[in-house]
């Protein structure tokens, strides 16, 4: 089961790691305010059950024949329930909502490093502004999660309270050291240390789902955050390789190894996972709106009647016609860091129509994904990466993956398998069952649909991207 930022989707795959069956459902997400982003726990709940269901009958499988549920998740997002009933108390909120921008330089101050876009100070926001909230969680009356620990409480009828490292990781209260809660940053927040879950390996079976909701106990065998599950998904275990996912975001992530690594280019240290008790670490870049930025193009715009029809249209023409589009519609991650940068389009004329907007957008993606490896290449330990594995629904548009070698310089390998996240959190849950035996066996697994190939010079390639970075300045300049 994989949660996303703009849907749920689930898979059913076999011991060939083949797709059986698949489900989508889209969530809806409301921006309230400007730069806030919020989810119905109780939709995702139901959307999430609803796929599952589907993707079982399609497959024309009974539950009793599934080894394993592997669950993957939006990460960041915050979720405070009741510890009685199971009912939210507020909205989750999103993990690319800057609504705690305040709260986190405040604590910045006083020398606490914590990002608007990790979960910790969402969870401090809604005991703040929900009234008796802060008092139900002193008497320890409620319980804070991520998207894997909600989805695990429910499947489970609320017998299962657990989240893993690599979700954990992307809090901003775990200590990356000791791989529990970090009790000072806790304090800080004046977060309860008490309504946090146990932190368990990624690969690992922590109870059964209720039997009545599929028919038969299914172990809950994986849990990861989509980044993580993805990188697993595309095999990225060895140390200097990088994948990169495209979904409501664009995250690239560069496997660290066994070590926590630092970086200066505006990168997040996070566990990969944790198998057998050792966690694998990487290095993660964002560019935070890529699917957004296409689902506004369709229901903001309305110039797409389907994100898909954007790479034909794309195509009709040879080149923007000097549009551009740097889309920062909530904020830039990496290497500026700047959540106050706003989106901008530029270079319109009156020649400039339909075709040359979905372009400039297509192209704005790549760039600033470009950045993003830019900056992760130099925290690389192996500066000599020439392969990047995709993923991601943004990753069947040929357009967009032909721009992204160009831009970047290296080649672009896309699986078989689209959704490497759901795959690796299959891969996760198998391995914990006994499914697979080991990373060796799915090694053999993994099957590619496409290269591609950069065709621009290293000439033409720096200059290109030295005009995107003065277009970037003017959307920072923007804000």
């Amino acid at each position: 089961m994989d949660e996303g930022g703009s849907g749920v989707r689930a898979y059913v795959f076999d011991h060939e790691g083949r797709e059986l069956a698949t489900a989508y459902s889209e969530i809806s997400t409301l921006c309230p305010r400007p730069s806030w982003v919020e989810h119905d726990p109780l939709e995702l709940w139901d959307r999430s059950l609803q796929v599952a269901r589907a993707a079982l009958e399609r497959a024309c499988i009974p539950a009793t024949s599934v080894a394993g549920l592997g669950i993957c998740n939006q990460r960041a997002s915050a979720l405070v329930w009741d510890a009685d009933t199971g009912q939210p108390i507020y909205p989750a909120i999103g993990w690319q909502d800057l609504r705690t921008v305040a709260i986190c330089e405040q604590l910045g101050r006083r020398g606490y490093i914590l990002s608007p876009l990790q979960s910790a100070s969402k969870f401090a926001w809604v005991l703040d502004n929900v009234p008796g909230a802060r008092t139900r969680a002193e008497a320890g009356r409620l319980r804070f999660g991520t998207i894997d620990t909600w989805l695990t409480w429910q499947l489970s009828g609320g017998a299962s309270y657990v989240t893993d490292d690599s979700n954990a990781s992307c809090t901003g209260v775990y200590d990356f050291l000791t791989g529990e809660w970090d009790a000072a940053l806790l304090e800080s927040l004046h977060l309860p240390q008490a309504g946090f879950p146990e932190i368990v390996p990624t690969s690992a079976i922590t109870g059964a789902t209720v039997k009545a909701l599929f028919g038969a106990a299914i172990p809950l065998a994986a849990r990861a955050g989509d980044q993580q599950a993805a990188m697993f998904g595309q095999l990225r275990v060895q140390p200097g390789t990088m994948k990169i996912t495209y979904g409501t975001a664009a995250m690239m992530d560069l496997n660290v190894g066994p070590s926590i690594r630092l970086s200066p280019n505006g990168c997040f240290p996070l566990v990969l996972w944790r198998l057998d008790d050792v966690r694998s670490y990487c290095l993660e870049g964002s560019a935070v709106t890529v699917g957004a930025a296409m689902q506004w193009l369709r229901d903001g715009l309305g110039i797409l009647s389907d994100v898909a029809e954007s790479q034909t249209i794309a195509t009709t023409i040879p080149d923007s016609g000097g549009v551009w589009c740097v889309p920062a519609f909530q904020g830039l991650g990496t290497p500026y860091l700047d959540p106050g940068a706003r989106a901008v389009i530029g270079g319109l004329s009156r020649a400039s129509g339909r075709a040359q907007v979905v372009r400039a957008v297509l192209e704005g993606i790549a760039f600033r994904c470009g950045e993003v490896i830019e900056a992760l290449r130099a925290d690389a330990p192996n500066p000599h990466l020439d392969v990047i594995r995709a993923d991601g629904g943004a990753a069947r548009n040929d357009f967009l993956m032909q721009c992204q070698a160009d831009v970047t310089g290296v080649s672009i390998e896309r699986p078989v398998v689209f959704d490497a996240a759901c795959l690796g959190a299959a891969y996760l849950a198998g391995l914990a069952t006994g499914f697979w035996r080991d990373v060796a066996e799915l090694g053999r697994m993994w099957r590619r649909d496409r290269s591609f190939e950069p065709r621009w010079g290293a000439d033409q390639r720096a200059e290109r991207m030295a005009r995107w970075k003065s277009i970037v300045d003017i959307a920072r300049r923007s804000s």
